[in-house]
């Protein structure tokens, strides 16, 4: 056993999260990709059954009463808020996070104060957020303006209604500066919409204590709500009056069987509802939030940040010189949860890591990526992935110059 095995081995003995694995859904296989798809905890079937056979199947209509299907959204969202640090009232759960997002940014430059009609948008962002900001600006007369999220300070000005960026960049794992760029969009005037699909559940995010006007986010992720969970949409307490959804659906109305053919927006995160909500989606991803009772998001990230720096270690030192470059930051302070590494033939290296039990993702053309969940990612899981993969590199040849 080398070196290396052996510190895994100690370091999962001392790990307090260790016994959280056991409440998932687990194989031999080292599943690194759970920031595309959380693994499911093993409770969630039988809660489902539930649903299925007694709720729907017995109880039919009346359980939008009596098992308490149509407050679903904000009670799951009071249960998502302790974890992106928002208290509650103030997270409903529905629709995707792209529908979210077109909530949120329109929202924003209805919020944002008159004459400004610019929105500037993170020029790195998750393809779709950039292709509803810039459908939201054709829509409300505004121009977008792509920027680095670093450069985002230099580009406000007069101008800036509302700024769209992601809290962790989804390619490179990098962590962007919630607290100081909030506070910049503040200074000029200007509304801060967040995107926390990469950080909810891996890491602290302080909504509140930051200052953050609208948010939004996946569930399907660090949080485990299964494929397609539906999202979250996050409204500030002191611009839930003000907060115009551009999709007044009925469910967001005052009295919504009324019928009334006027809009009333209902008070609260109530108002950022639009249809009937997906509840067989919404009450897996509920009963997958149990999984966090007890569970202090402090020690989640230390535990994240203690495995990322143990999995590029082995890197290092397992790895042939020169076939892969983390591209992920190595200061903590601008690191997520996840090591991406540049590798010019990524594409068959993912492939021979899958066919050999380690699951991570990548995206083209030259991104390997690993996402270290640490409810259930455990570090003999971290020594293992770079060992073999270590393996596959040393038995790939290089692709030529």
């Amino acid at each position: 056993m080398s070196d290396l095995q052996e510190r895994a081995q100690a370091l999962d003995t001392a790990d307090e999260l260790a016994p959280l694995r056991k409440l998932f859904t687990l194989d031999d296989t080292v599943y690194l990709d759970g920031n595309s798809l959380g693994a499911l905890p093993r409770h969630v079937p039988a809660r489902l059954q539930e649903v299925l056979t007694r709720e729907w199947g017995e109880l039919r209509i009346r359980s939008w009463d009596e098992s308490g299907w149509w407050t679903a959204p904000e009670r799951i969202g009071d249960r998502i808020a302790p974890i992106v640090g928002a208290a509650g009232g103030q997270i409903v759960v529905g629709d995707s996070t792209s529908v979210n997002v077109f909530k949120a940014v329109v929202a924003a430059t209805r919020l944002a104060p008159g004459g400004r009609d610019e929105i500037l948008v993170d020029a790195s962002t998750f393809p779709t957020d950039g292709y509803i900001a810039t459908s939201a600006a054709r829509m409300t007369g505004h121009r977008i303006v792509p920027v680095a999220p670093a450069d985002v300070p230099g580009a406000l000005g007069p101008r800036t209604a509302a700024v769209l960026l992601n809290h962790v960049d989804y390619r490179s794992g990098r962590l962007h500066d919630l607290p100081g760029l909030t506070a910049a969009v503040h200074a000029a005037g200007a509304v801060a919409v967040w995107d926390l699909c990469h950080s909810a559940g891996a890491l602290p995010v302080g909504l509140d204590e930051h200052g953050v006007d609208l948010a939004v986010g996946c569930t399907y992720k660090y949080l485990n709500g299964g494929p397609g969970s539906p999202a979250y949409l996050y409204v500030a307490e002191r611009h839930q009056t003000a907060f115009d959804s551009p999709l007044p659906g009925w469910t967001s109305h005052a009295d919504p069987f009324a019928m009334t053919p006027g809009y009333t927006p209902a008070d609260g995160a109530v108002r950022g509802r639009v249809g009937t909500p997906d509840i067989l989606s919404m009450l897996a991803l509920e009963a997958s939030l149990d999984v966090w009772d007890g569970v202090g998001i402090d020690e989640v990230r230390a535990k994240s940040l203690a495995l990322t720096d143990f999995f590029l270690e082995c890197v290092d030192a397992y790895a042939p010189g020169g076939r892969v470059t983390s591209v992920t930051p190595a200061s903590h302070a601008e690191r997520g949860s996840q090591v991406a590494l540049s590798c010019d033939d990524a594409e068959p290296v993912m492939g021979a890591l899958i066919a050999r039990g380690v699951v991570g993702d990548l995206r083209r053309p030259d991104v390997l990526r690993f996402g270290f969940t640490p409810l259930y990612v455990g570090f003999a899981d971290a020594e293992r992935a770079a060992r073999v993969l270590a393996d596959v590199l040393a038995g790939t040849a290089a692709p030529a110059a």
